[in-house]
């Protein structure tokens, strides 16, 4: 499953939601946590219920709320409606992601995958390294916004935009735990949705990193992300080289290509780069 642009669409707003199914994502993700105030939780969970049964042909996700009972009230008005899979924020470990597993199983969801958001508390940040072998885990995601409230920080974010080290360490452990646990990584949303420069360096270096894909919070940077983790032609002949450099040469431990010497690892980046380019 391709998952380049992963579009947040609030669950209290099922005009935007009609509206989002135009907007190029790969996925969308009805929000049920942050972006809906509690007293519009009940409206939110039947109207992402309702959309969901009209569109099951659209890669449509759900973000619940923490498991708790607001996570459970959240299940039992959207599971039936057939959803592409569950963004758990706030996960703590391999642990969670099997609990919300379990939940799906027992609701009937027998396809539903689920997204981790891994980095929002504490505890998570020492979690990183168990979701091996999790059930249903399609992926993890990082947040830079719940955690410094947690910690008593001021911000995540140096004035030019950059991340403190504290948050490049939350986002680089969440790069190794996916790949660790052999999902891949989705780099955190770009708040300034307006500073479409920004954005598509933001994007760039996130693929240059290793993340896969990259959420977002507005339509207008969806083909910004699309287009950054999208391998280029050029990236894609370049890969073809290798691999054919390989193939002609199977008992090769490293070759020369175009001038450069390649080796293995060289062979599994550009195959991943052709996965990227032909999923």
């Amino acid at each position: 499953m391709r998952l380049r642009s992963l579009l947040f669409v609030p669950g209290d707003r099922p005009d935007r939601m009609e509206k989002a199914l135009g907007a190029g994502a790969d996925a969308l993700i009805l929000d049920l946590e942050d972006a809906v105030a509690a007293e519009k939780k009940p409206g939110a969970r039947s109207a992402v219920a309702e959309f969901l049964a009209a569109h099951r042909q659209a890669n449509l996700w759900v973000r619940i709320n923490p498991l708790g009972p607001e996570a459970d009230r959240d299940l039992e008005a959207v599971l039936a409606a057939g959803p592409q899979g569950l963004v758990l924020p706030k996960a703590e470990g391999g642990g969670c992601v099997n609990e919300l597993a379990r939940r799906l199983t027992e609701g009937g969801a027998a396809a539903a995958q689920i997204l981790a958001i891994a980095t929002e508390t504490p505890a998570a940040i020492f979690q990183l390294g168990t979701y091996g072998g999790a059930k249903r885990l399609a992926g993890l995601t990082w947040g830079a916004e719940d955690l410094p409230a947690a910690i008593g920080a001021s911000t995540s974010r140096e004035p030019d935009g950059r991340y403190t080290p504290p948050y490049e360490l939350a986002r680089s452990l969440c790069l190794f735990g996916a790949a660790a646990a052999g999902v891949p990584a989705i780099e955190t949303v770009y708040p300034a949705f307006r500073d479409i420069e920004g954005l598509a360096a933001y994007a760039a270096r996130g693929r240059r990193d290793g993340f896969t894909g990259m959420m977002a919070i507005h339509p207008a940077q969806v083909e910004v992300i699309n287009r950054a983790f999208t391998p280029s032609e050029a990236e894609i002949v370049h890969a073809r080289g290798v691999v054919a450099a390989f193939e002609a040469n199977p008992a090769a431990g490293a070759l020369s290509l175009e001038g450069k010497m390649i080796d293995r690892p060289h062979l599994v980046q550009a195959q991943r780069t052709l996965a990227a380019a032909f999923d």
